[in-house]
């Protein structure tokens, strides 16, 4: 079976976008195996994800270098890659592990396309012995003060030098420095352990449950400057009543965690999420 490309493309919507992507894969011998847009009417905008692979017997070119040349007539922000090429990921964890578990199994179990380059965390690793890290590996980079800077920079460096594509905070429970956020601009995808826009500061379910709320939620969303605010990939939620404790909520918050980061790491690592301003559009399987 010929391997399969996915493409990601937005720009301003004009007619002939879909047309003009159609005609180019036809002519160049690739088959359209799914095909997924949107039109942003209120902004004005045109994002469109596409599945293809190359008919048997023929002779793409250079898939690259051919398609720029539509992309720059249609103004387009653009990506095509083979869909079995896994991407590398790193993992910052602080000690809440529950998120970093589930990912780990995701990716072990073949769920999760990726290989993980490292797993940070602010914790020993004497605090991890009970997690199979796959062979993963291990940086202990603990956070001060005075050393925040210098933390932050060994993740950079880190990340550089593995050929880090997308950083995920599982529940990694420290606020990224504006240079950090802007390092890491579209590729690094936080859990955040509440329904946003919601109860912030410490102690979140204990909030709610204070206030008597019927649902409580996570949400998955692309680090910003801007704190809990960047764009949102993936939320849910879960009905409570009168008669769950705090620590009830606590239980059930982790399996929404746990679910929410999940997709939002799926869906970016099959391209299935496209920025659009402070929002996202996702063409969810």
């Amino acid at each position: 079976m010929n391997s399969s490309f996915v493409m990601k493309l937005s720009c301003r919507n004009r007619p002939g976008i879909v047309a003009g992507v159609s005609d180019f894969l036809f002519r160049h011998g690739y088959n359209i195996l799914e095909s997924r847009q949107f039109d942003d009417t209120t902004g004005g905008s045109f994002f469109m994800r596409v599945l293809f692979n190359a008919v048997e017997g023929a002779r793409p070119g250079n898939l690259h270098e051919d398609f720029a040349k539509l992309a720059q007539e249609f103004g387009m922000t653009w990506s095509i890659r083979p869909r079995q090429q896994k991407r590398r990921v790193m993992i910052l964890v602080s000690r809440f592990d529950h998120c970093l578990v589930d990912l780990l199994y995701r990716r072990r179990i073949g769920e999760l396309s990726m290989e993980v380059t490292a797993v940070v965390a602010n914790y020993p690793l004497e605090g991890y012995a009970h997690v199979d890290l796959q062979g993963i590996p291990f940086h202990y980079l603990p956070v001060t003060k005075e050393g925040k800077r210098e933390q932050e920079d060994k993740i950079v460096q880190l990340a550089r030098s593995t050929d880090t594509e997308l950083v995920v905070l599982a529940r990694y429970m420290q606020i990224l420095s504006d240079e950090l956020t802007t390092e890491l601009a579209g590729r690094c995808i936080n859990i955040h352990h509440s329904f946003l826009p919601g109860f912030k500061g410490a102690k979140p379910y204990h909030q709610a449950h204070e206030r008597g709320v019927k649902l409580i939620g996570a949400t998955a969303h692309y680090v910003t400057a801007a704190l809990d605010e960047g764009p949102i990939i993936e939320q849910d939620v879960e009905r409570i009543s009168h008669a769950d404790s705090p620590e009830d909520l606590v239980r059930k918050g982790r399996d929404i965690e746990r679910r929410v980061l999940a997709r939002a790491v799926r869906y970016h690592l099959d391209d299935r999420v496209i920025v659009n301003g402070a929002k996202t559009v996702v063409f969810a399987d």
